[in-house]
């Protein structure tokens, strides 16, 4: 019997190259933490952190951009609508770039009032605050690269997420190591880094989008007037994801936020951990997305055949690739620690919380996987109480930080990911006895 059987090559098929390229986002952040992890004060990487927190927490507010735009793209593509296709790039790309001009303005008071709101050292403070007033310049580019990342998933282009994000990654890496080993901007060198290689990715972005276009023979005409129309629909399914994402941003956000309030050590120290999460993340974000498309496809077709097959496929393959992280991560851990940051204190103190990145991979799985189920069927207002759920479960485990310090706020992130996961198979679960999944 072989191992792989005919879905489960499919589903790698679509899930490795989108594997691949996402693990090129957290090695972003892993060179980011290496680099600045080198310099000779530990408010560098601190300042880093926040900044990073804060940029993430406001930039994936938006992140219904890409999932909004993955499903209703490959709902058109299983239903061969070349119309609602266009459609689905042009609307969510308007807003983005509405979206990125309103950052860029409001960057210098949103960072003052970050750093008044965290609190802490005031030189790990003003370093967050020269990261956010570079970093937010490239909020348009950010905005539109999500809605063309969504959209070349929706329409299967599997090696575009690929060319799109490695190419944009691999700028980003190059210019960091430039700017701040070699020309010493420090902080400021590294958030003008990722500036620059967003531009870049969204120039790669819009010319694999004229490529489909090609491709499929279809007009551009079709772009410039998909902006019109009814878009109830998407902002429906956006402002149910966007909820979403704001409790899922305040649950991460938290975890920088509290640990500063423990000191700059414990706030550093969390940034060096989370690089294990983050790479996890990436990569089984790779499954999810490979099960966004094939649902939004199977969705369209109302081929309900095809997307079991692929789901029980990303379950066993997922469910492989968390083992093997969590292995390497107790195996190695403490090498990889070593590589990240040259002060002693810091390894010594990541070695007391290493346990937490053993169990992640795993307590995360399924959460990853179903979100691309129920994305891909653009089911969003479940997606925004399976999080609500998971939010309060989380918040409620806070409740013992101070009893188990920073170890509490692992075990909250832990208890987070398992209710994600667990909320969402129940509404699954519902769907399939009562024969519902398709009537949305």
């Amino acid at each position: 019997m072989s191992f792989l059987n005919t879905t489960d090559k499919k589903l790698w098929r679509l899930a490795l190259p989108m594997v691949l390229s996402n693990i090129t986002v957290p090695l972003l952040g892993l060179v980011d933490t290496a680099v600045i992890g080198h310099l000779d004060s530990a408010i560098y990487l601190g300042g880093v952190a926040i900044g990073t927190t804060v940029t993430s927490f406001l930039f994936m507010l938006l992140l219904f951009l890409r999932m909004s735009t993955t499903g209703m793209t490959a709902q058109a593509w299983g239903a061969a609508d070349s119309a609602a296709l266009a459609k689905a790039l042009a609307q969510p790309l308007i807003m983005s770039l509405a979206a990125g001009l309103l950052f860029i303005v409001v960057r210098d008071p949103v960072s003052q009032l970050a750093s008044g709101f965290i609190g802490g050292d005031a030189g790990t403070l003003e370093q967050a605050r020269i990261f956010i007033r570079t970093r937010w310049l490239s909020a348009p580019a950010t905005f539109a690269n999500l809605v063309i990342l969504g959209w070349l998933l929706g329409v299967q282009y599997a090696r575009a997420p690929v060319i799109l994000l490695v190419a944009g990654n691999l700028v980003n890496i190059l210019l960091e190591v430039w700017f701040v080993l070699h020309l010493h901007l420090g902080v400021r060198g590294a958030a003008a880094a990722t500036v620059i290689s967003e531009y870049v990715s969204l120039l790669v972005g819009v010319l694999l989008v004229l490529q489909v276009f090609r491709r499929r023979r279809m007009s551009v005409r079709l772009l410039l007037e998909g902006w019109r129309g009814d878009i109830r629909r998407l902002l429906g399914l956006n402002r149910d994801i966007l909820l979403r994402s704001l409790l899922l941003q305040i649950c991460f956000a938290s975890l920088t936020f509290i640990g500063a309030r423990m000191g700059a050590q414990v706030v550093a120290v969390n940034a060096l951990l989370m690089m294990f999460l983050t790479f996890t993340a990436y990569a089984l974000d790779g499954f999810a997305y490979a099960v966004e498309a094939v649902s939004g496809e199977a969705y369209g077709a109302r081929e309900a055949g095809k997307l079991h097959e692929v789901w029980y496929a990303s379950c066993r393959q997922a469910g492989i690739v968390a083992l093997l992280f969590s292995l390497v991560y107790g195996l190695a851990g403490q090498y990889i620690i070593e590589m990240m940051t040259s002060l002693p204190s810091l390894r010594q103190l990541a070695d007391h919380y290493l346990i937490w990145q053993v169990i992640l991979p795993l307590a995360g799985v399924g959460g990853y996987l179903l979100d691309g189920l129920f994305i891909g069927a653009t089911r969003g207002r479940e997606m925004r109480n399976s999080m609500a759920i998971a939010a309060a479960g989380y918040g409620l485990t806070l409740c013992s930080v101070p009893w188990l310090g920073n170890h509490g706020l692992w075990l909250a992130l832990c208890v987070f990911m398992l209710l994600r996961g667990i909320t969402l198979w129940h509404c699954w679960q519902q769907h399939q006895r009562r024969g519902t999944w398709f009537d949305h």
